[in-house]
């Protein structure tokens, strides 16, 4: 899908779920498995319900029934972003500080567009990670895709749950 299209309806749909305490962290148009889908992966403060991605399903899907931005049929998926979520945003890079990631950059930075490191924060509009004991700094604009990056052993690791157990 054109980035046209996915920033009209990200401008569409975040400012429905920010008064819910819901944040929008992706939003992805797909033709997979013979059909249109439109997927949202949401978050908040104490993770996500299937309580929340039924609001958001519901709240999304009229807007979209009342906008109708998507001139074909699709399928609205909605979901949390998972353990290795996306990073966009500035304060995504900031709020995850001291976790594994992984950066692929549009251009290369000291001379290349991987990096598999720590992150470390952000600083006028750049990107602080720590790759193979050095620190790097990775202007926002250059990213071309960042998610976190936790091995598969963390996953199911109890301290690393969210909220009250």
């Amino acid at each position: 899908m054109d980035k046209e299209r996915i920033t009209l309806l990200w401008s569409m749909i975040e400012p429905i779920l920010e008064p819910e305490g819901i944040e929008l962290v992706e939003l992805e148009f797909k033709f997979e498995g013979g059909r249109w889908v439109l997927r949202l992966y949401i978050d908040s403060a104490n993770g996500v319900t299937l309580d929340d991605c039924e609001l958001v399903s519901r709240q999304v899907g009229a807007l979209m029934d009342l906008k109708d931005p998507i001139e074909q049929s699709y399928t609205l998926e909605v979901s949390s972003p998972g353990i290795n979520r996306v990073l966009r945003k500035e304060k995504d890079f900031s709020r995850f500080a001291g976790s594994p990631a992984r950066i692929k950059t549009s251009r290369k930075v000291n001379g290349r567009r991987n990096f598999h490191g720590v992150l470390k924060g952000m600083e006028n509009s750049h990107i602080i990670m720590e790759v193979d004991g050095n620190k790097v700094e990775i202007p926002h604009e250059d990213i071309e895709k960042a998610h976190l990056e936790y091995p598969d052993s963390e996953m199911f690791r109890r301290d690393a749950r969210r909220g009250p157990r």
